[in-house]
């Protein structure tokens, strides 16, 4: 079941609230496709929102913390002013520190996107378009972002094709709670990582290219832990994200279990990228979102190519050709424990 509703007006705007209903339920926004709710049963049956977020578009823009969007054009990192392509250097949005983020200052979740519903699959495409030069990135580029629910299951699409050659890394920056998004902490959410590595970053979390075993380091999520349990261990990488802001080497499809032992929640992830950024919600501060949203209030886990692999030439590109089709995705699927 989908339905449509006006969620406020942004910038003299309309912006839309689409509720994708299946065993779970899925609200999101037509401002950055944001994930604005996302409620599970938990154990005894009762919903439970697990997803933080804004009450309104101001907010969301002015103080939301990407929370809940599409993050594009590159997500995360990127050293530097900008990159080389074709033997021309491209200068992109880069901050005092000399680092992009997310897109830069108009990234994907500032866009306003056109939105498709599709009955028969419980799903919405929500679409864009992204001129030569934005934030200093080359070529036009038409993207979509397709959000399906089938039963308890939540899965995300990715489709982008550019009239150039450019670069490209779309993910979603979902904050997660399991215990629920005004439960404050998700300390004691137990965390499950199928990856055989992580990458260590510099002072300004700009990957070094070294890809580090996990084993015998607090980034060792291979036997589900509570994520709280390393988090104030005396290692240099943590120290640097002030705790985990991190991208993961993945093993395989599935790649996260994420478990509540108050609600009984699980969720399993999957997806076809090779890392996942996992961040711990270090950065928020009594955020007054839906709830108050104190420090560790929620997590990410943001599917994902590995950041600036720009710069690295050994790491899978980010680089998308001229006609060329990207698509990925990735899912998240819920249960319960008893």
């Amino acid at each position: 079941m989908i339905k449509k509703e006006l969620f406020d007006v942004y910038q003299g705007k309309e912006i839309y609230r689409y509720t994708l209903t299946d065993g779970i339920s899925v609200s999101i926004i037509t401002l950055g496709t944001r994930v604005l709710d996302l409620i599970v049963p938990d154990r005894n049956g009762k919903k439970v929102d697990v997803a933080l977020n804004m009450k309104n578009s101001e907010d969301a823009i002015s103080k939301g913390g990407y929370m809940g969007s599409t993050v594009g054009r590159c997500g995360n990192r990127i050293g530097g002013d900008g990159f080389d392509l074709n033997g021309k250097h491209y200068t992109i949005y880069h901050t005092k520190t000399a680092a992009h983020v997310h897109g830069g200052k108009k990234g994907f979740d500032t866009h306003i996107f056109d939105a498709q519903v599709n009955e028969a699959e419980n799903s919405v495409t929500m679409s864009s378009f992204s001129p030569d030069g934005e934030e200093g990135y080359p070529a036009n580029l038409t993207f979509s972002v397709k959000f399906t629910v089938t039963g308890t299951t939540l899965k995300i699409e990715y489709f982008a094709e550019a009239d150039g050659d450019t670069i490209v890394n779309l993910t979603n920056h979902t904050y997660f709670n399991l215990n629920g998004e005004s439960d404050g902490s998700i300390l004691d959410n137990e965390l499950y990582i199928n990856a055989y590595g992580y990458l260590p970053t510099d002072k300004l979390q700009i990957p070094t290219g070294e890809i580090r075993p996990v084993d015998g380091t607090p980034f060792d999520f291979r036997v589900s832990k509570p994520i709280g349990r390393d988090i104030g261990a005396d290692d240099e990488d943590l120290l640097i994200g002030g705790g985990y802001d991190h991208n993961f080497c993945l093993s395989g499809s599935h790649f996260a279990t994420v478990y509540s032992p108050k609600t009984g929640i699980v969720m399993d992830c999957y997806t076809d990228r090779p890392g996942v950024q996992f961040y711990d919600g270090n950065l928020l501060r009594d955020v007054d979102g839906k709830s108050i949203y104190p420090k560790h209030a929620g997590f990410c886990l943001e599917s994902q190519l590995f950041p600036d692999a720009i710069h690295k030439p050994d790491w899978q590109s980010p680089i998308l050709r001229k006609g060329e089709k990207l698509y990925s995705k990735t899912e998240y699927s819920f249960s319960v424990r008893k």
